[in-house]
């Protein structure tokens, strides 16, 4: 670029920086003006009131010495108290007190040096005149600022429809006085509803809280309204269903604030209002974490996530970039989603330092490349196959990924040096009655062998996560967008269910609390009825269940329970330093038949032979039931191989050396 252009850059840059810099110089200069007229002002007048508009002659030596001592006083007061810099558009309580904190300050300080330095006699009343009426003209003018600006912006913004507020607290406040700031906002606000009978009838900043929400209906019709904006962050599930079942029943739309959890206090309150979603029904309650100890195992550390571009793996991404790893590691096979989560981590944490690999966890070359190029000190991992139907079908598929994948990964990370190893477990490997929950098992047990004075491995143990690819609210809402039905596979079916950032949350938590070999489990709440889900998703999209949409039961499919469990039986449940957190206690299986397992597992999937693939399941998990429909294909194979046997010729044995010589090689 010739020199040309970078003057003209540099140009622009300093007019730009000069217009700012102009603006806010004009801003404090103003400010600091009309402070100096309170002043001068309030002076004159406390004079003017003591001499009943009529000042001596003599006092007007003394009106100017006061004049110029309570301007130097108070504007130097002002100043150290930072009033020059607080915008009157947002004035509020706080500034209130602040104002009168500065006047009572500057008024005492003028008082010591008028009655020091001005000759008597100075009218003592005048002093006391002079603090009130500034009190009243500082606070005064700034309050009216405030005042004439919401009311411009209610002019300017050109509401398009009325809204009630649900919830007379301290957010609902917020949300009006916020609501009346902003040019944008699309809602003129007419009043609050609450179901508190206490504040019924009373006003905040204005406007009257009409009832509760079983009246909606009528205050609906009275007021013109057609949209409620739900004001409770702090709302259980059971309020919020409620609270949508009243708007539905009133015929108008229903918009939330966001929970307390997800508040952003760099932007403003009206700009994520959003609509009520399905896990605002749930009500899980926020997480508290124990940042400090978070940010003592992963800052300055780097950090591995095995199935980084998955619903967990990639929220587990976001949440360690926000505790400034000196590098992450984002290790997944799917390249289209990794490549995505790299866009999106980049744009959200430029100082991050990340390395997207593509890769599988069942290639130890690839694995042990990777881990000794960037020498990871925390490895999460939370590549699996999950989905229950798929498994049943790819029995052999879910053994090399869940079991030995898991195990490769257990290997390297020992012989790299690794300090903490977190294994992304299930609910489903508890008394599993499919191939996905009992892999997901065998590798629970696969990391408590692996500990032995290495790296600390632990697993985490929870439920459904709302939101993620595959699960049941993706497909509900892909099925109520297509015109219905919602399929169901029983009307019993129930699951436990939590969001991502919840899940992804308590993961980075339990993985701090882990001394090794410990199984930690994730309070998951009560289950949820799916048939209860799916109706509460329809009522959501504005259309009534079984009217609109059709809801149809389709049978459970192979390897499902009615009902999942989280803790196994001879498992004893120990609290920990976390509310929401348990630790089970539990015998471990000593890594030499460990190893031993996993040869045969290797041997079995070469073999394509299903029946040793499910002896070795029920050998290291002896709750595990197969499906009905995988026990019927193991007779299959059995029959098939029975009839090779018995039609084989001397001259075509059939050949059981392969399976043989791996199971008798002893390697791992």
């Amino acid at each position: 670029m010739p020199s040309s252009g970078f003057s003209r850059i540099a140009r622009r840059i300093a007019g730009s920086f000069a217009g700012t810099f102009r603006e806010r110089f004009a801003y404090i200069c103003l400010i600091r003006t009309t402070q100096i007229f309170c002043f001068v002002l309030a002076g004159i007048t406390a004079f003017l009131l003591r001499f009943e508009f009529s000042i001596p002659h003599d006092m007007l030596p003394a009106l100017r010495i006061g004049l110029a001592i309570w301007v130097i006083a108070k504007s130097t007061v002002f100043l150290l108290s930072g009033l020059g810099r607080r915008m009157w558009r947002y004035f509020s309580t706080h500034d209130l007190v602040v104002v009168t904190k500065a006047n009572v300050i500057g008024s005492a300080l003028a008082a010591i040096a008028i009655l020091a330095t001005c000759p008597p006699p100075f009218p003592r009343s005048v002093l006391v005149l002079d603090l009130l009426l500034c009190l009243l003209l500082s606070t005064g003018i700034r309050a009216a600022t405030r005042l004439a600006l919401e009311f411009a912006s209610r002019d300017a913004g050109r509401p398009r429809d009325r809204a009630l507020i649900y919830g007379a607290g301290a957010a609902g406040a917020l949300l009006l006085s916020e609501a009346r700031l902003n040019h944008a906002f699309g809602h003129e606000i007419s009043g609050f509803l609450d179901d508190d009978p206490n504040k019924h009838g009373m006003f905040i900043k204005g406007l009257p809280v009409l009832g509760s929400g079983n009246r909606l209906r009528d205050f609906a019709k009275q007021h013109a309204v057609s949209t409620v904006l739900i004001a409770i962050p702090s709302a259980t599930g059971a309020q919020m269903a409620r609270i949508v079942t009243h708007c539905r029943k009133a015929g108008v739309s229903v918009l939330t604030m966001p929970s307390l959890s997800e508040m952003i206090s760099d932007r403003p309150v009206v700009r994520q209002i959003r609509d009520v979603a399905v896990e605002d029904i749930l009500g899980r309650a926020p997480v508290e974490l124990d940042r400090h100890r978070i940010a003592g195992r992963l800052h300055g550390r780097v950090a591995l996530v095995t199935g980084a571009a998955g619903s967990i793996g990639s929220e587990l991404c976001l949440q360690i970039a926000r505790f400034a790893p000196a590098a992450l590691v984002a290790f997944d096979i799917s390249e289209s989603a990794l490549f995505q989560l790299e866009r999106d981590l980049v744009e959200r944490f430029p100082a991050l330092k990340l390395h997207a690999e593509i890769g599988s966890v069942q290639n130890v070359v690839r694995l042990r490349e990777v881990f000794q190029r960037y020498s990871p000190a925390v490895v999460y991992h939370a590549a699996a196959y999950k989905h229950v139907p798929l498994m049943e079908k790819h029995v052999f598929e879910a053994i090399e990924n869940n079991i030995i994948g898991t195990a490769n990964l257990a290997r390297i990370a020992a012989e790299c040096g690794v300090e903490d190893f977190v294994l992304i477990s299930s609910d489903k490997a508890v008394r599993p009655t499919n191939v996905m929950g009992a892999t997901k098992r065998v590798a629970e047990l696969i990391v408590r062998s692996f500990q032995n004075g290495g790296p600390r491995y632990v697993s985490v143990r929870f439920g459904n996560v709302l939101g993620s690819a595959g699960s049941v609210v993706p497909i509900f809402r892909k099925q109520i967008a297509a015109g219905g039905p919602v399929t169901i596979t029983h009307p019993a079916m129930e699951r436990y269910f939590m969001t991502i950032p919840e899940a992804a949350q308590l993961v980075l938590q339990a993985g701090v609390m882990g001394r090794g070999g410990e199984t930690f489990v994730l309070d998951m709440g009560e289950p949820v009825r799916i048939v209860d889900l799916a109706r509460q998703l329809i009522l959501l999209s504005g259309l009534e269940p079984d009217e609109d949409i059709r809801i149809e039961f389709t049978g459970m499919r192979p390897g499902e329970k009615l009902r999942e469990e989280l803790q196994l039986a001879g498992e004893r449940t120990l609290p920990t330093s976390h509310e929401k957190i348990g630790v089970f206690a539990g015998g471990s299986l000593p890594f030499e038949k460990m190893a031993g397992c996993l040869v045969r597992f290797r041997a079995a999937c070469e073999a394509r032979d299903l029946a040793a693939v499910i002896r070795e399941l029920r050998a290291l998990v002896p709750d595990y039931v197969p499906a009905r429909e995988l026990s019927t294909r193991m007779t299959a194979d059995l029959a098939r191989l029975a009839e090779a046997i018995e039609n084989a010729t001397p001259a075509d044995p059939v050949s059981l050396s392969g399976p043989v010589s791996l199971l008798d090689s002893g390697t791992f």
